[in-house]
């Protein structure tokens, strides 16, 4: 799993992380950096992530790269301590402001969506604006939660959503996912916010750049994965549109593979046969 998920990965190392955000920026694009890990279980585990944000705040600042981070919040102790949650994430947030950078909140599972945003409304509502939220066009509430946060006019990352949910709260067909994501969508545009277009599906970019075309390129940006549909990325680059890459790093790597696994199953398929013909007796032996 580790090889297969490594194009998804700048690599274990704050340097891995720094090459591969120059190399993005010199070919026209923007990056958002995350700090592998999440669920912690202990609050130095908390506290240490938080230190690896700010160190990487003071690297992309110190070398003058086109970039901000993305925090999840169980990274950052949310499933085991609210207060030091918010607390971890105030500092990263007050920092990044410092050095005129932006923080993008992830959203997980829809266990931690209210948590997840109460707590990114307290950071806007104590005059934090260098940060934003993701919302998943898979869950039945995105759409209510938009109309919740229109006051604030969100940065919002709109996108599909990855985790496995229950029924009643999430869609489960792909066309339905899709035509959530269009009418949220539709629901940023109209409320003035700006949108991150965070998907690789082809036809939804198409009905999406549909919707934002004649708009400037401070109301929208396309974003992308690292490893990911890397020629289309570019060519949207070279056609004028605004793109990020989501550049993750460290050696906590197993859950972010296993959750690409989850939206790419072509990728097990892969590795089981790459497994099976390790194991396989090789003819002649």
């Amino acid at each position: 799993m580790q090889r297969v998920s490594a194009p998804y990965i700048a690599g274990p190392t704050l340097d891995d992380a720094r090459r591969t955000v120059a190399r993005l920026n010199a070919e026209g694009k923007l990056a958002t950096v995350d700090v592998l890990g999440e669920e912690v279980r202990r609050p130095e585990e908390a506290e240490a992530i938080a230190a690896a944000y700010q160190e990487t705040l003071a690297a992309i600042a110190a070398d003058g790269l086109r970039a901000g981070v993305s925090v999840k919040l169980t990274a950052l102790g949310l499933e085991i301590d609210r207060d030091l949650c918010r607390s971890l994430l105030a500092e990263v947030v007050a920092d990044a402001a410092a050095k005129g950078r932006f923080v993008r909140i992830d959203m997980e599972d829809s266990s931690c969506t209210d948590a997840t945003l109460e707590l990114y409304r307290g950071l806007r509502e104590a005059g934090r604006d260098n940060v934003g939220i993701v919302l998943q066009s898979c869950l039945k509430r995105s759409l209510a939660d938009v109309a919740a946060l229109a006051d604030l006019r969100p940065d919002v990352r709109l996108c599909k959503g990855i985790y496995i949910e229950p029924e009643e709260v999430a869609y489960r067909d792909p066309d339905e996912i899709r035509a959530s994501y269009l009418r949220i969508l539709d629901a940023l545009l109209e409320a003035g916010s700006y949108v991150a277009l965070a998907t690789h599906d082809e036809w939804l970019i198409r009905r999406s750049l549909e919707r934002v075309a004649g708009r400037g390129s401070g109301e929208y940006e396309i974003q992308f994965l690292l490893g990911v549909r890397e020629e289309r990325a570019s060519e949207l680059v070279s056609a004028g549109h605004r793109l990020r890459v989501y550049v993750p790093y460290g050696d906590r790597w197993y859950e972010y593979s296993t959750r690409r696994l989850q939206e790419n199953p072509a990728i097990a398929w892969t590795i089981a046969k790459a497994t099976l013909g390790r194991l396989a007796p090789r003819r002649g032996r």
